[in-house]
C-alpha cells in the first residue's frame, strides 16, 4: 500500500521517452525496450564493428549494445545519461550487455574493465562519468575488477557532439595518460565507452595503454553510429 501511494505521488518515468512507468518496469518501459535497435555485434554481426578500427590499431575483440541513430530511442537515454543524471541507465545497459557477452564465452578471459576517463574539470561539471555503472556491472557479470586509476584525461576540450569528423581526430590526439601501469601489466583489458562514431577516442586510448608491457584490450560500448 505504501508503494503505491508512493508511486503515485512521485512516478518514476522512463528513461527513452519520459512516459511514466508501471510497477513492473525498470528504468525503461516495456514498449521502449521491444524498440531498441540492438546491434548483436558481439554475435553474427561483429564484423561490421571491428571494421571500424581496422588497420588502425590492434583490438581483440569489440562489441557494443545498440545501434545510435539521430534523434532515435538511443540518442534520447544517452542524452538522459549524460546531462539529466540518470546513472540507472548505464546501470541497466551494463547488466544487459554484461550478460550477453559472458553468454557468447568471448570475453571470459577479460582480467579488469577500464572505463574512458573524463577530464578532472568535465567530471566536477558532471558530478560522475556516464560510463562509470556500465564498467562496473560488465566487470561484476564477468567476474573481474573495475579499474578506473590507470588512464587518465590531462586536456580538457570543448564537447565534441557538434564537431566535425576531422576536428575529433585532432582534438583527441595524445589527451589521455598513464599511472599505476603495473596494475594493467601483462592483463587483458575491456575498454567501456558510452558511443563509437568515428572511433578516435578509442584510438587514443588504446594508442597510450599499449605502451603498458604485455597488455591486450577489447573494447566495449553502449551504443554505435551506424
Amino acid at each position: 500500500m505504501l508503494r503505491d501511494l508512493a508511486y503515485l505521488f512521485f512516478p518514476i518515468y522512463c528513461a527513452a521517452c519520459d512516459s511514466p512507468l508501471h510497477r513492473n518496469e525498470k528504468v525503461m518501459c516495456t514498449s521502449c525496450r521491444h524498440e531498441l535497435p540492438l546491434g548483436n555485434f558481439h554475435n553474427v554481426n561483429a564484423k561490421k564493428i571491428e571494421k571500424v578500427f581496422y588497420g588502425r590499431i590492434k583490438i581483440e575483440k569489440v562489441t557494443s549494445l545498440l545501434i545510435y541513430q539521430k534523434d532515435g530511442i538511443v540518442q534520447n537515454l544517452i542524452h538522459n545519461l549524460k546531462y539529466r543524471g540518470r546513472q540507472e541507465i548505464g546501470k541497466e545497459l551494463g547488466k544487459w550487455l554484461g550478460d550477453e557477452m559472458l553468454e557468447s564465452t568471448q570475453y571470459i578471459g577479460v582480467n579488469a574493465v577500464i572505463p574512458v576517463p573524463l577530464h578532472k574539470k568535465r567530471l566536477r561539471e558532471r558530478g560522475y562519468n556516464q560510463v562509470e555503472k556500465f564498467g562496473i556491472e560488465i566487470a561484476k557479470k564477468l567476474d573481474t575488477k573495475y579499474i578506473d586509476s590507470v588512464l587518465k584525461k590531462k586536456s580538457y576540450n570543448n564537447k565534441q557532439s557538434k564537431r566535425e569528423k576531422q576536428a575529433r581526430w585532432t582534438n583527441t590526439a595524445e589527451t589521455f595518460e598513464i599511472e599505476n601501469q603495473s596494475l594493467l601489466e601483462n592483463k587483458h583489458i575491456l575498454l567501456v565507452d558510452d558511443i563509437i562514431t568515428t572511433g578516435a577516442t578509442i584510438e587514443a586510448c588504446v594508442r597510450v595503454l599499449k605502451s603498458i608491457p604485455g597488455i591486450k584490450i577489447s573494447v566495449a560500448s553502449m551504443a554505435i553510429t551506424e
